[in-house]
């Protein structure tokens, strides 16, 4: 201890006394500064529910396909095991009710049934005991609290806050209306006063999930339990198309053609998991019911060689938008005309440092912009913000196509579709007899019901649209002091609790039965992205 130091401190002249009260003293400053932190700058959160997966999961599942080995969550409903939201089993539980589906390759096992308190599954004639798997919390984030005191929560922000209609407890959802807009939900998309809203790169790169992976192919395709039948390649080839769709076993396509012809091979959306806006998290009751979502992304890697060209296609709303590079750099997208005739609407090129080499393709029409990119080159097309700029038929069903000239290689290529906010809900009600009933339920801020926000008034939305309870669907007025209500469906200023920063750990797991999970997965620690000021860069 430095001399400096000794100035501001009490001495008794007793050794041991001061020893003790000197600690006491660090301690106690310790614990001021600890409350501190906590109470106005940051606080731990667990996450509870799915609501918002799977940018933030709750309790939940990690499983992994048996069939093609495809990695994902899946949620544990309390509900369905009798047990509260804030337990989490020690021990492992079998999935149910209904068994959860590979949102990869569309894989899902019969169903459980229950007896004498164990599920069983009928495999070969004969029933099996349902196996159980490990269940995980739910991510433990830290949320910055009174950032709202100082500041507004901007558009996409993951914000925690006091539900209105129980203040008591704390929700977290992504905000997604302002004060003094009107919002309305059309077909997935947010509009605010009749214009679409563009989410921001990093809050767009974590929505994004999967339809197919073809990095992933099932052991056993000649089962009858994907999607109900066995298993194909669901890119297909377009009448004599000459892509090799196996070239170096089945992960790879390939063309090595002299010739400037366009080749096709399509998505079959039969065959494989459909366009539908399902969720891999959720109950499988609900896939059925859910709508199309047409804001899609296709993407590989692709190696392509001199004289050559590789593209894919995606129709959205009955307009077909195609997406090109050449070997030498150039990038075009271009729109189909109803009679076929290509008209380039974006043109540029790539950057230098991407030529030559093996880069990322991807093309995506979502939040009505057509976007082309290969390695770190970028190009995009602009439809126009309002509410039919991107096409009227929404009824018309998606598309995908991959497209080659001469000589390419393609590796890892997936399909992808964006969050798409559901209007009307889709609720499961259980009847008397234990089964489970769907109904569409009407929610705020519909095409037909625009809804307007007034001074502190936002709009919160689940990134789980199926599975969140939020702004959509409060028909109750929201409770304030001394007898004040809030309008229905709104989150006030005043119950905003703080802005979620990081997930710092999420669940955990242990080696064999250690009292807690305290070793955290890798992979579930990441910055929590929100809102920027909204601009288009290219």
């Amino acid at each position: 201890m430095t001399d400096k130091s000794k100035e501001n401190m009490i001495f008794s002249g007793n050794a041991k006394v001061d020893g003790a009260y000197h600690t006491a003293e660090w301690l106690f400053t310790a614990f001021a500064s600890t409350l501190v932190f906590i109470v106005f700058i940051m606080q731990v959160y667990r996450i509870p529910t799915g609501s918002m997966a799977e940018t933030l999961r709750g309790a939940h599942f990690r499983l992994r396909c048996e069939q093609c080995g495809y990695a994902y969550d899946h949620d544990f409903r309390h509900e369905q095991y009798k047990l509260p939201n804030t337990v989490t089993p020690s021990k492992p539980m079998p999935i149910v009710p209904l068994s959860p589906r590979c949102p990869s390759c569309g894989f899902a096992q019969a169903n459980p049934q229950a007896s004498s308190g164990k599920y069983f599954f009928k495999k070969d004639g004969q029933f099996v005991e349902a196996p159980t798997q490990t269940v995980f919390k739910g991510d433990q984030i830290f949320v910055q609290k009174c950032i709202y005191q100082f500041s507004c929560p901007k558009r996409w922000d993951v914000i925690v806050f006091k539900n209105p209609t129980e203040p008591r407890i704390n929700y977290i959802k992504r905000c997604i209306g302002l004060p003094g807009e009107t919002i309305q939900i059309i077909d997935g998309d947010i509009y605010v006063d009749g214009s679409i809203q563009r989410k921001p790169e990093n809050v767009q790169e974590e929505l994004w999930m999967v339809i197919y992976d073809n990095d992933y192919q099932p052991v056993n395709p000649s089962l009858n339990q994907f999607n109900g039948h066995t298993w194909q390649q669901p890119f297909e080839k377009v009448g004599t198309s000459k892509w090799n769709l196996s070239a170096d076993g089945p992960t790879v396509f390939a063309l090595d053609l002299s010739s400037d012809e366009v080749q096709r091979i399509q998505y079959n959306d039969k065959q494989g998991n459909n366009f539908q806006a399902t969720y891999a998290f959720d109950d499988p009751g609900l896939i059925p019911y859910m709508p199309i979502c047409s804001d899609l992304m296709v993407s590989f890697y692709a190696d392509i060689q001199q004289q050559s060209a590789v593209g894919a296609h995606i129709r959205k709303y009955g307009v077909t938008y195609e997406g090109w590079i050449k070997s030498d750099g150039a990038m075009t997208i271009s729109r189909l005309t109803p009679a076929g005739q290509s008209v380039i609407v974006a043109e540029g090129q790539c950057h230098q440092a991407d030529l030559g080499k093996t880069g990322r393709f991807r093309l995506a029409t979502v939040d009505h912009l057509v976007t082309l990119e290969f390695g770190s080159s970028r190009l995009l097309h602009d439809l126009g913000t309002g509410m039919d700029d991107a096409g009227t038929d929404r009824q018309n069903f998606p598309e995908v196509q991959i497209l080659g000239k001469g000589q390419v290689r393609l590796t890892h290529i997936a399909l992808h579709r964006d969050i798409h906010y559901l209007s009307p809900h889709i609720a499961a009600f259980p009847t008397q007899s234990g089964s489970i009933v769907y109904k569409e339920i009407p929610v705020n801020a519909r095409q037909d019901a625009p809804m307007l926000l007034k001074k502190d008034e936002y709009f919160a939305c689940g990134d789980n649209s199926p599975a969140s309870a939020d702004s959509r669907l409060w028909y109750k007025h929201g409770l304030g002091n001394n007898g004040h209500r809030y309008p229905m469906g709104v989150v006030p200023k005043e119950y905003m609790v703080g802005k979620a920063m990081v997930v710092h750990w999420p669940g955990g797991y242990r080696l064999k039965n250690e009292p807690i999970r305290w070793i955290p997965f890798a992979d579930g620690f990441k910055v929590i992205y929100g809102g920027k000021d909204e601009k288009i860069e290219q």
